[in-house]
């Protein structure tokens, strides 16, 4: 049983800053690779960023230098920091586990195991 709950979506303006956050209740937490999908309206789920249980990460090319994965094994939460947002950053944001590595590398949205209901992100002027 896995269960997914994000939380920290709203609007922000072009620029600007947000940090959303993924509380897992997985048992085996410390052995998934979580990650980060987004969709914007009429568009494909796409993969943001991810990180594996050792510490390794990949991101998107469009968001990396901006976005920052982490994850707090004692929380069993899973965060993401998002700077210098873009208008194309716009998107239902989605939290997501898998126990592959080569799952989350390539983070592929038919890969992930589990998912949650995803966040709501804007960008405002």
């Amino acid at each position: 049983q896995v269960q997914l709950v994000e939380s920290g979506g709203g609007s922000v303006q072009a620029g600007g800053s947000l940090v959303l956050s993924c509380v897992a209740s997985i048992y085996t937490y410390k052995t998934y690779c979580m990650g980060w999908f987004r969709q914007a309206p009429g568009k494909e789920r796409k993969g943001v960023a991810s990180m594996y249980r050792d510490g390794t990460t990949f991101y998107s090319d469009s968001v990396k230098g901006r976005f920052t994965i982490s994850r707090d094994n004692a929380k069993k939460t899973v965060y993401l920091q998002m700077n210098i947002l873009k208008p194309e950053d716009a998107a239902m944001y989605y939290c997501a586990a898998v126990d592959t590595y080569g799952a989350c590398e390539t983070r592929s949205a038919d890969s992930f195991d589990a998912w949650g209901q995803g966040t709501l992100v804007t960008l405002s002027s």
